[in-house]
């Protein structure tokens, strides 16, 4: 997943002085950092709201992903992009918008919280925090908030990204291959004959075709692409020839 990296912080400060608070369905719940660690936050409810207003610059909106089969929110279509990656990526098995608070005191003095923009489950059981910023959008404070929240992180063992806008044709490759995320294109006979046909790499349509009427298939090719089961270099645009193995 193309990144900015965690910003430079320094070494991981101790656990006191932090709080994180999360929302189940009992209500705000309030922890210690260190208690943090065992929550289950990727099945935690937001702890702020999704705003929506005439004349507001930023598109919101929620998103069904194949990896919960629930809606997840999103702020942005920065936002709603790395949504699409999270969910596009096997080794994530939990997404949660807006996690919860993190309290802190900065070097001033003064309290302070924020809120990241998504946690993930991992398939080992470790997790990835993300905040979502465009390069040339991070204030002084901002960056405040994602060193302090980068620390924390690593108290924790948790991996801390501040990410920018994916790679355009990359992710236009996988808003694309997202259209057919949904287990109705799981076609069990035509997804077997795709997976003969791609034992030896071929051209897409080509692969396709050998399978039955293109028009039929490629939704069941697009939704494997989509699951990795089959691959395709994503790096350049999809084509009829593109070349894809199983």
């Amino acid at each position: 997943m193309p990144e900015l990296g965690v910003l430079p912080g320094g070494a991981p400060p101790a656990s006191e002085g932090f709080e994180l608070v999360f929302a189940d369905e009992f209500g705000e719940q309030r922890v210690g950092l260190t208690e943090a660690w065992s929550v289950p936050l990727e099945s935690c409810r937001p702890v702020r709201g999704f705003p929506s207003f005439k004349g507001q610059r930023h598109h919101v909106g929620r998103w069904w992903t194949a990896t919960t089969e629930t809606l997840v929110g999103f702020e942005s279509w920065l936002e709603r992009d790395r949504l699409i990656l999270l969910d596009f990526d096997p080794a994530v098995v939990g997404i949660a918008s807006q996690p919860f608070w993190l309290f802190f005191t900065t070097a001033e003095g003064k309290r302070r919280s924020h809120a990241p923009d998504y946690f993930a489950r991992l398939v080992d059981g470790s997790a990835l925090v993300l905040d979502c910023r465009p390069t040339a959008r991070i204030k002084p404070r901002d960056r405040v908030a994602f060193e302090v929240t980068a620390r924390a992180c690593a108290v924790l063992g948790w991996r801390y990204e501040v990410v920018d806008a994916a790679a355009p044709v990359l992710m236009g490759n996988v808003r694309w291959l997202a259209a057919y995320r949904h287990p109705r294109h799981d076609l069990a006979a035509v997804a077997g004959a795709l997976r003969e046909v791609f034992a030896e790499p071929a051209g897409l349509l080509e692969g396709a075709g050998a399978v039955g009427d293109p028009i039929a298939v490629l939704p069941v090719l697009f939704h494997l692409l989509w699951r990795r089961e089959l691959r395709v270099e994503l790096s350049t645009p999809l084509h009829t020839g593109a070349v894809v193995s199983w």
